[in-house]
């Protein structure tokens, strides 16, 4: 079998890219994801199923038993079939070699940071952005090679990070540019021209992986530290999360409260006050006020954050 077009992915954003190609681009012949089986044994934020859209648009689909492709079916299944374009979007895993030389015109995926790649490989990168207080990012439409996120640009879009966006508005307005890319590389494709850009004057610097307990709250760190930690791991992602007496409590948003009032009587991550069901919290430079929280307890006055259950 020839599939031209393939898509790789996992996510709810994947199924809004299937949705714009099929509606306003191109016919899809194939999507490539993972069974619920492997879903259950890998953490993947923001998963969604793709079978609804294949059956939508009469697309074949491969669920992957190994979220690696490495398996001997993968192996057979990539040996056996011909393929064109491959776009990879929300598929949180490096794409084999094997399959890589596959494709006539190659896999191409997306990763920004507020650099030039190759400044910003590597994991969870608009995570790491709104962690980092970065004010803006570049999303990079780039071919896929053996190593991560290598500097072969097909083009970019740079979009703005302000103070009230979390992670969730910042993959909008990734999926926002990732549209306008892959309109053009999809144009390239039917003219028969994809030209990569390889040169950079960059240097490599790499976000590490983040885990589940990484949302943990340091209530030592500043307001704004805090924060930027907060809307970073928001939903879908796990969350943020403190200790209170031994409970764990999911932060899923917050706001600087104010720099100014003297709440010098609480110690940092101690609650001042709880105003319409929500906690003001002490920061070492101010306070904060928790719009959204997850618990076994109900936060009361007084009560005191803590890294440690």
């Amino acid at each position: 079998m020839k599939y031209n077009i393939t898509i790789f992915g996992v996510k709810d954003t994947t199924y809004e890219i299937i949705e714009f190609i099929e509606n306003n681009l191109e016919k899809i012949n194939l999507i490539v994801t993972i069974d619920e089986v492997v879903l259950r044994k890998n953490d993947v934020s923001g998963f969604k199923s793709l079978k609804s859209l294949a059956q939508k648009y009469n697309i074949d689909i491969y669920e992957a038993k190994d979220y690696t492709l490495q398996d001997d079916e993968s192996r057979s299944f990539f040996k056996s079939n011909q393929f064109e374009l491959g776009i990879s979007m929300g598929w949180q895993r490096l794409i084999p070699e094997y399959i890589l030389k596959s494709f006539k015109w190659g896999i191409f995926g997306f990763h920004g940071s507020c650099g030039y790649l190759p400044y910003g490989r590597g994991r969870s990168p608009m995570n790491w952005s709104l962690i980092n207080g970065d004010s803006r990012f570049i999303i990079n439409l780039f071919q896929y090679d053996k190593m991560a996120d290598s500097s072969n640009v097909f083009d970019n879009l740079m979009f703005e990070i302000n103070d009230f966006d979390t992670i969730r508005t910042l993959q909008f307005k990734n999926l926002l540019c990732a549209k306008k890319l892959l309109t053009k590389l999809l144009i390239a494709y039917k003219n028969n021209k994809i030209i990569i850009k390889t040169e950079t004057k960059d240097f490599n610097l790499w976000y590490k992986k983040r885990e589940a307990k990484d949302g943990i709250i340091d209530f030592r760190l500043k307001t704004k530290e805090i924060y930027n930690l907060v809307r970073a791991v928001t939903k879908p992602f796990p969350g943020a999360f403190a200790y209170v007496n031994g409970e764990k409590v999911l932060i899923w948003n917050v706001a600087p409260f104010d720099q100014m009032l003297d709440f010098s009587k609480y110690c940092p991550g101690e609650i001042i006050d709880v105003f319409d069901g929500r906690p003001l919290v002490r920061t070492v430079d101010g306070s904060l006020i928790i719009n959204e929280y997850e618990s076994n307890i109900v936060l009361k006055p007084n009560d005191i954050f803590n890294k440690n259950d």
